[in-house]
Parts: structure tokens; C-alpha cells; sequence
């Protein structure tokens, strides 16, 4: 399940990306514009400034904005940076793989490869769905070709 961590850092950045190129946005109004405590999105900000996708500016003028295009970040890459492995088991993840303790047989544990499609169902969404994408959603009248809405 996605976490709050998550959660709030894709709203910040979907807020970032529907801003101008280049555009910086004081913290505060990223945070009241998506009902996000301000210390908790400084934090999320620090680690998405980390991971190179945001950038920030001190001083007058300053603030946050996007260090990539939206279309460059997707957002398979931001949850793994803010929440961790996709895989809603350690035994079905590729990236922080554990084995289950109370498992006899892996190779044929039901649980494990269920999880192991729930993770690459996830994953082919998330890892090829952009933040440009994501932002587009928000235009319902786009979407209701697509979704039937």
C-alpha cells in the first residue's frame, strides 16, 4: 500500500509539474495547496531533491521546482525512492528480496507467486506511467474517451 510519504510526494510533485518550467514554489504553498503538513513535505522534498528530482532555491524567489522534465520521471522511480520495493511481499521483490521464513517450498508457494504478478502488474504500470502522464489525468474531459466516465 502505498504510504502517506508517497502519496504526499506525488501530489508535490504533480503540483511542481503543472507549474512553468522552471517555476519555483515556496514549500508553503505546495503544502496548504494539498493539505500536507509542512515539516513532513520538507523532509519528502529533502529526499526527492536527493534523488534528482526537484530542485531548490534559498532566498527571495526561492523555493522548489522540478529538476527534470515530467515526462523524464516516472513514477514507479518515486515511490521506490520514497516507500521502498514495489512487491507487497519481500519474497516477490527484486529489489529487496528476503526469503519467508515460514516458507517450505518457494518455488511453489501460491502466496509468493501470486505476489510476484501482483508486483509485475504494479510495476509495468507505475514504471511506465510519467509524472506528465499522471498530471494529464487530472483533465477529466481527456479522459472520458479512455475511461467511459
Amino acid at each position: 500500500m502505498l504510504t502517506k510519504k508517497g502519496k504526499y510526494g506525488l501530489k508535490a510533485l504533480v503540483e511542481l509539474g503543472q507549474a512553468e518550467a522552471g517555476q519555483t514554489m515556496p514549500l508553503s504553498d505546495i503544502a496548504s495547496a494539498n493539505d500536507i503538513p509542512k515539516p513532513f513535505l520538507e523532509v519528502i522534498l529533502g529526499e526527492l531533491r536527493q534523488a534528482g528530482f526537484v530542485r531548490s532555491k534559498k532566498g527571495k524567489g526561492g523555493g522548489y521546482a522540478l529538476a527534470l522534465p515530467p515526462a523524464e520521471i516516472m513514477i514507479g522511480h518515486v515511490i521506490r525512492i520514497l516507500d521502498g520495493p514495489l512487491a507487497p511481499l519481500p519474497c516477490a521483490s527484486r529489489t529487496a528480496y528476503r526469503r519467508c521464513e515460514d516458507c517450505r517450498d518457494e518455488a511453489s508457494c501460491a502466496v509468493r507467486l501470486t505476489m510476484l504478478d501482483v508486483r509485475r502488474a504494479i510495476a509495468d504500470i507505475l514504471d511506465n506511467r510519467s509524472l506528465a502522464e499522471t498530471i494529464a489525468l487530472s483533465d477529466v474531459d481527456a479522459l472520458e474517451p479512455m475511461y467511459h466516465i
